[in-house]
């Protein structure tokens, strides 16, 4: 559970940002959190890792765009299953 990372996201109107983050048992409960609250998770340990680097409350950088919301898009139609 040591190296294991998540990151939070959260849509703001046309902007994503970086809403939390954490490492190892941290990560854990933002994933257990997400969970309880029918928020879907997606496995993605390059993306995890690229946005991680991205400070607390920040929006993604323009870079990041398109993976960010390739997995957005997968998670939404999850959800509205």
């Amino acid at each position: 559970m040591k190296n294991k990372k998540a990151v939070a996201l959260k849509r703001f109107f046309e902007e994503i940002h970086v809403v939390g983050k954490g490492e190892g048992y941290l990560a854990y409960k933002i994933i257990e959190v997400a969970k309880e609250h029918d928020i879907p998770v997606k496995r993605d340990e390059k993306l995890t890792e690229e946005l991680y680097s991205v400070e607390l409350y920040d929006q993604i950088p323009q870079e990041m765009v398109d993976d960010v919301a390739k997995v957005l898009e997968f998670l939404y139609n999850i959800k509205k299953q």
